[in-house]
């Protein structure tokens, strides 16, 4: 009787304690971020472009080792279009699009897309991912494959 009373004394009290740690996993606020994971080769360098309630903004240069991912920005998605513009240090090339924007050579914070070489920063093109108005977003750089000669990102 002493072992049977045990055993329930035990499950009684490993109900409640699930609960309770079942209750601090989900009271914890979800996490939202910017994500770029570098599927390549090689190290390559991120600029991300956006528009939050100040207006247009570029950042960069975040430095992804290969086969490796890092958060750009912590906390949601600050609008349902990112731009980006990524360049690969090892062999050369560049992930760019349409849609110009102001960088720099080194570490940068921009805002405004407008007179880039006139503020002394370069014109550079962007390349469009539409977030669908995502809190948590990931964009994976790849390598062309053989009948591409274009890099390409995809939007996780």
């Amino acid at each position: 009787m002493c072992l049977i009373r045990e055993t329930m004394t035990a499950r009684s009290l490993t109900l409640p304690l699930a609960a309770i740690l079942l209750l601090i996993a989900t009271a914890r606020p979800a996490l939202a971020d910017l994500t770029f994971c570098n599927a390549t080769q090689s190290r390559v360098g991120v600029s991300i472009g956006y528009q939050d309630p100040d207006g247009w903004a570029t950042e960069g240069w975040w430095n992804i080792a290969s086969q490796s991912c890092e958060t750009l920005l912590k906390g949601a998605v600050p609008s349902r279009f990112i731009y980006v513009h990524a360049v690969d240090y090892d062999r050369g090339g560049e992930w760019a699009g349409t849609n110009f924007m102001c960088t720099a050579d080194k570490t940068f914070s921009i805002r405004g897309v407008q007179d880039c070489p006139k503020r002394g920063y370069k014109r550079t093109g962007f390349f469009e991912v539409d977030t669908g108005e995502a809190q948590e977003w990931t964009v994976r750089l790849t390598d062309p494959d053989d009948k591409d000669e274009n890099k390409e990102a995809v939007g996780q």
